[in-house]
């Protein structure tokens, strides 16, 4: 089936333009009503990121959710692991966040969580989106049973409790000095005051919010500004969120970047080590290096791999007994405490081993050879590209030159118009000839 609104993360666009407008709030509001909470009576939560138009689409969400019979319970601005948090401990019917995550202001989007914090399955969100279709033709609730918003004080310290329990008590990240980038988003409140209670040396950047900065020049798509704090203060490590703050990006004391399955590598050895990881190993997706995987065989563990999505992530680590999973791109999922992607959570795992270590945080992040491995964006407009033959032929003789010593993993991004080529061998040479065959042709019906 076709979807109309949904891709890879939930509802995503350029606001007020299909599929991203108020009306297609309100429509997913009476749908997901009518198909979770049929009686009314329930409660939802709803929070949101830093940008203008988020109240605008948190209005429209409140009043098809109270047509309904349903309540919303607004949480304000908040991370989206937060609002997973809150949908699974106050018993809500589901929960919504509206955000566009890394995306800058002019777009915005909506996450949905279910009661038990996780993303909806493609199934689920098929039936909504047929919902959706009628969702102005069915009957709505009678005057008497419209139901009044509330709000949820206190949600974004629940949540930093959460998280803090984690690394447990007694840690003192005193002698560490970080820089924090909050990509003037959800987590511009809930980061820095975890970090504070833990007696961080902390410089905060990216966390001061007016609607329309969310992810400009900073964040963890943007992340000159932290490499430069880093190297200004000469601190110890610099942690940047999205702007919905369930991702992380890592830069060492040099100002490098640290690859997202270097951290996801180091938080599994220390699992590891203190007994803590489940399921003989950990999940990843297509797009993780052939290096994490040699290293996990090593000490006797496994990569699972699943599509691109960290809502694919978590429904293999649910289905198969995981507590640890994630994406090269820094959306890790802790599930004995979070049940969705969560920067704040995974950076703390982070320095929680480098203050017990010490050293330099370049050293620590160095936990495996990867093998060479390259990734192109290519932007398209009109058809998709890789329904073309020659993209296909391409494609083809790419995986034959490879053979078993590489790989090749071309796919539609679900929230841009882009089509991601990467390439990976053990040969970097054989890498760039093979990535250069598909990204000339995609390239050339792009």
């Amino acid at each position: 089936m076709a979807r109309q609104y949904f891709g890879t993360d939930g509802i995503r666009g350029r606001i007020n333009k299909n599929p991203m407008t108020a009306e297609t709030a309100l429509r997913l509001a009476i749908a997901a009503a009518r198909t979770f909470a049929p009686e009314g009576g329930r409660d939802v939560v709803i929070g949101r990121d830093t940008r203008r138009s988020g109240e605008m689409i948190e209005a429209a969400l409140v009043a098809g959710l109270t047509s309904m019979g349903v309540r919303p319970v607004h949480l304000g601005v908040v991370p989206t692991p937060a609002v997973a948090l809150m949908a699974r401990e106050t018993g809500a019917a589901l929960g919504f966040m509206v955000s566009a995550s890394h995306n800058k202001y002019e777009d915005n989007g909506l996450k949905l969580f279910s009661p038990e914090g996780v993303k909806f399955t493609d199934a689920v969100e098929e039936a909504l989106e047929a919902a959706m279709a009628a969702a102005f033709e069915g009957e709505y609730a009678p005057p008497a049973n419209i139901s009044e918003p509330s709000a949820l004080d206190g949600a974004g310290q629940r949540y930093v409790d959460r998280c803090l329990e984690t690394i447990g008590k007694g840690q003192d990240f005193s002698k560490l000095k970080i820089v924090l980038d909050c990509a003037h988003g959800a987590g511009f409140e809930t980061a820095p005051e975890a970090l504070r209670r833990l007696g961080a040396q902390l410089r905060v950047i990216g966390a001061e919010p007016d609607g329309i900065n969310i992810n400009a020049g900073v964040g963890s798509t943007a992340t000159g500004a932290l490499k430069a704090a880093v190297l200004e203060t000469r601190a110890d490590i610099g942690i940047a969120l999205d702007g919905d703050a369930d991702r992380l990006i890592v830069v060492d004391e040099t100002g490098a970047e640290a690859d997202g399955d270097q951290v996801m590598a180091l938080i599994a050895s220390d699992m590891h080590r203190k007994r803590r990881l489940k399921g003989g190993g950990m999940v990843a997706t297509v797009m993780s290096n052939m290096g994490l995987d040699e290293y996990l065989k090593a000490s006797g563990l496994v990569l699972a791999r699943t599509k691109v999505g960290d809502r694919y992530v978590g429904e293999h680590m649910r289905a198969h007994g995981y507590n640890l999973g994630g994406e090269q791109s820094g959306h890790i999922i802790l599930s004995d405490v979070s049940t969705t992607g969560d920067g704040l959570l995974a950076g703390l795992q982070v320095l929680s081993v480098l203050a017990a270590r010490g050293g330099k945080a370049s050293d620590m992040l160095r936990v495996f050879t990867p093998a060479p491995q390259k990734l192109t964006n290519i932007r398209y407009s009109g058809a998709n590209p890789l329904d073309s033959e020659r993209v296909r032929s391409a494609l083809a003789e790419a995986d034959a030159l490879l053979g078993d010593r590489g790989r090749m993993v071309v796919r539609k991004s679900g929230t841009e118009p882009l089509i991601r080529v990467m390439a990976e061998a053990l040969d970097e040479a054989l890498m760039i000839k093979a990535l250069a065959l598909v990204v000339d042709a995609v390239n050339a019906e792009a």
